[in-house]
């Protein structure tokens, strides 16, 4: 408790300091849905209050849209004042060409060693040593929402586990209902199948096949397993029109569409709506097949910059995102989980509680951002969107490129 009572202080006394010379800070990210707006609104808020000016930045779209531009504009010259990234590797070219800030000095004079949970994340910050961002989220993928409405609507009873969804996908669409909803982003459609692979075919799987690329795992009968399940996912998103993740949540929540698989930042868009978790929606973490989450999320990275009072305001916002208050008051609306292990989060609802008992029982795997590299992960984007959008691509042919990418993974 001391360190942290010790970290609390000196961030006090950094915000404190700061506001004797109030800095306008450009912040950008792709934080633009309904509940992603509430949320960031509350780390705008938090910086505010130290005297200095958040400048939102917002890139609609989603991290695939707005990571080029926030590295063509830092490499050509023209900085943000901080931007997100997610966790894991994305930066690993800005900071190899010294165009990333090294932040150690305030994580230090924060305590982030000591609050950040689990240590994997600030690991994803550290490169030789050194940490380079702020995280301030945990978000896991490995999440179906349904709709209960939808499901009383056609006649079954709501599902407990995949298997049981994907029975149910007839009388769903006897009832008018879209049994699965799919947007088109590519990333949506990698996610889903990221899913399969951590839940069915099994979070050592996912390492095995991501972290290791072992070719003769990713060529072997679970990977053809998740494969197949994919190709019942492909079925039951047929129908699927709209783009979004957020226009693909609000099927579920108007009750047009039985289920989405996503991740926990669903939740912000339930609790904007005013929907009940337990009453008006039911989630199930590993698909009600293997509960477990990962460990993903978001964290901020600060450019370097030929001005003194924009680094110092960088400081500041690096130690404001992850004080007590702001990680508390943000997660709520974000449908995250907090990086801090130390905070109070009895208000959370019950869909918050299960990831929290899920992390605190350790049942949890990288993110697949972790594991791959950005070229990567874009190849494994392009099978999976062909593999969702045509119907004659079978599961083997599927998997018979997946080999061939993970085979030349770097």
């Amino acid at each position: 408790m001391k360190s942290i009572r010790n970290a609390f202080w000196a961030g006090t006394a950094l915000c404190a300091a700061s506001a004797v010379s109030a800095t306008e800070l450009e912040v950008t990210h792709w934080w633009t849905s309904g509940g992603e707006a509430a949320a960031v609104a509350e780390f705008a808020k938090a910086f505010d209050a130290t005297g200095n000016t958040w400048v939102d930045g917002a890139i609609a779209g989603s991290g695939g849209t707005a990571r080029p531009i926030i590295v063509s504009r830092i490499i050509g010259g023209d900085p943000m004042g901080a931007f997100q990234f997610n966790h894991g590797r994305q930066a690993e070219e800005l900071i190899e060409a010294g165009l990333l800030r090294d932040m150690t000095a305030v994580a230090e004079a924060e305590g982030w060693k000591d609050i950040v949970n689990p240590p994997s994340l600030l690991d994803a910050c550290t490169v030789d040593g050194k940490i380079y961002c702020a995280p301030v989220n945990i978000h896991s993928w490995q999440w179906i929402w349904l709709s209960n409405k939808a499901f009383e609507d056609a006649g079954v009873a709501v599902p407990t586990n995949w298997e049981e969804f994907v029975d149910a996908n007839e009388a769903l669409r006897a009832a008018g209902k879209q049994p699965l909803a799919l947007g088109g982003q590519p990333w949506q459609s990698a996610g889903l199948f990221n899913v399969l692979l951590a839940t069915i075919g099994g979070p050592e799987v996912l390492q095995q096949v991501y972290g290791d690329g072992d070719t003769d795992v990713a060529a072997g009968e679970k990977i053809l397993g998740v494969f197949n399940a994919a190709a019942h996912a492909r079925d039951m998103a047929q129908g699927s029109s709209i783009q979004d993740w957020n226009q693909a949540t609000n099927l579920v929540i108007t009750d047009a569409a039985g289920g989405q698989v996503m991740g926990d930042w669903a939740q912000g868009e339930f609790a904007v709506a005013g929907e009940v978790a337990g009453q008006d929606y039911t989630c199930l973490p590993g698909l009600g097949m293997n509960e477990v989450i990962s460990t993903g999320g978001d964290a901020f990275y600060f450019p370097v910059v030929d001005d003194p009072e924009i680094t110092a305001a960088q400081d500041v916002l690096a130690a404001t995102l992850l004080a007590p208050e702001t990680q508390v008051a943000f997660n709520l609306k974000k449908g995250s989980l907090p990086v801090r292990g130390d905070v109070d989060l009895d208000t959370a609802n019950d869909c918050m509680k299960k990831g929290l008992e899920i992390l605190a029982s350790g049942n949890t795997l990288p993110d697949v951002n972790m594991l791959n590299t950005e070229d990567t992960n874009n190849q494994l984007n392009d099978l999976f969107v062909e593999f969702f959008n045509d119907p004659s691509i079978t599961a083997e042919d599927a998997q018979e490129r997946f080999v061939r990418i993970v085979k030349n993974k770097d």
